[in-house]
């Protein structure tokens, strides 16, 4: 027979290491989360945090001569200037482009076909789509050409070697990312919404700017900074396809030229955080936006 003691007192046993953890809410499902944090830190956190001191120190002078040198000369800060008069005009017309595409492509029976047509630039890479412009644009490229023997013009055009050959890359590339995010947020909104605004009388505009709109407008901020952080960084269609020492001299080509001709890793930090502050700067204006031009159950997400 047992002994009473152990029947009225039960033996209490300590709880395992793995219930002490799921008790702080780390459980199985939260520890896969570990290796994507340490690939996170590995990747972004540390470079990001030894580029920010390295750029305070410079070859010479106080911990802010970098920065200091860089506004005081507008050859450097002018760069700020240029890289934005590409990466803005560039997000804003593929975000025009890609908002009706999307519209069309989700009402069709081979979406998947034709969406697949139109993500192909991605797999090309910018440097291909470059090289393969500067045979498209050229003096002796097919537009020329095919503007030649219509007569529309009666000389070649210059589309390469300066600011349009630059930008007309970037919206290559840049279109089908755009797209894909764009396209996302359209089939997540119930077309119920639409008949039912239709039902009511409201005509096609009224239906977009009054149902669509406000949902879009969420995915539309988060589309515009991915784009926006995408384009800014441009640095192989500048130099092949723009005049790296003009009208393109980007701010990716002043860090650059700091690293690597300079050999100043310094200067060519502290050129790399200031660019990553303007592409802050302009996010977060960009979510201020949105929270002010629309407020409601789907302004946090996707519609």
């Amino acid at each position: 027979m047992a002994d009473m003691s152990t029947v009225l007192h039960p033996t209490i046993e300590a709880p395992r290491l793995s219930q002490k953890l799921a008790a702080r809410g780390f459980d199985g499902v939260t520890l896969l989360v570990i290796p994507a944090v340490a690939l996170l830190g590995a990747l972004f956190i540390y470079p990001f945090l030894y580029g920010l001191m390295l750029s305070f120190e410079p070859k010479e002078g106080g911990v802010l001569t970098n920065y200091v040198h860089f506004f005081s000369d507008a050859f450097q800060y002018d760069t700020i200037y240029k890289t934005l008069l590409l990466a803005l005009p560039v997000t804003i017309v593929n975000i025009g482009f890609a908002l009706p595409v999307a519209f069309r492509v989700r009402l069709l029976k081979n979406q998947k076909v034709l969406t697949t047509i139109l993500i192909l630039p991605i797999t090309l890479g910018t440097v291909l789509v470059a090289q393969g412009l500067l045979n498209y644009l050229g003096p002796q490229g097919w537009v020329n050409r095919t503007l030649l023997t219509l007569g529309v013009v009666d000389q070649p055009i210059r589309l390469i070697q300066n600011y349009w050959g630059v930008f007309f890359s970037l919206l290559i590339t840049g279109f089908p990312f755009t797209f894909l995010l764009i396209l996302s947020y359209v089939t997540g909104i119930d077309t119920s919404l639409e008949k039912a605004a239709a039902t009511l009388g409201a005509n096609s505009r009224q239906r977009f700017m009054n149902v669509y709109m406000p949902l879009l407008m969420p995915g539309i901020a988060i589309t515009f900074c991915l784009s926006f952080v995408q384009a800014f960084s441009v640095f192989p269609s500048a130099v092949l396809l723009g005049a790296p020492a003009g009208l393109t001299r980007v701010i990716s080509i002043a860090a650059y030229q700091a690293a690597f001709e300079e050999y100043d890793y310094s200067k060519a930090s502290a050129i790399a955080m200031i660019m990553g502050f303007v592409q802050f700067a302009v996010v977060l204006v960009i979510l201020a936006m949105r929270g002010l031009l629309y407020r409601g159950p789907v302004s946090g997400g996707k519609g």
